[in-house]
């Protein structure tokens, strides 16, 4: 099985659109880019996808989504780190779970009072 093609410019459109916090977007872009991919790091793209459904839901206020959406993420991701393609998926899943970490937290009840901290908004940072 061949390694996913790094080059190709729906991942750059993608990082672009993550770090411009076009959530819905980059999900779009970096989908269309999955589904042509049979590679050992399909998985890691997936993750990279549902970091972003996470991160819309978020901002949408579906909590339950989004806390759903972050913990699968960083199951698809996580054994891909350090790095993959020049992606620091280290550094991003990092910034993933200090940006949900409120969300994470077991609460007595729903944690409809967590609201999205702008300023934990992670970037995906890539080496080219």
């Amino acid at each position: 099985m061949a390694t996913c093609d790094f080059s190709d410019p729906r991942i750059d459109e993608g990082i672009r659109l993550f770090n411009e916090r076009e959530f819905f977007a980059c999900h779009d872009v970096l989908e269309d880019f999955w589904g042509e991919q049979i590679c050992p790091e399909k998985p890691f793209f997936q993750g990279l996808i549902q970091a972003a459904v996470a991160l819309f839901h978020f901002e949408e206020g579906n909590l339950g989504g989004a806390r759903r959406m972050s913990i699968s993420s960083r199951g698809y991701m996580s054994s891909f780190q350090p790095e993959l393609g020049g992606i620091n998926v280290s550094r991003l899943l990092n910034e993933m779970d200090t940006c949900f970490h409120e969300l994470c937290l077991p609460h007595e009840s729903y944690p409809s009072h967590v609201k999205l901290d702008p300023a934990l908004i992670p970037t995906i940072q890539r080496q080219q």
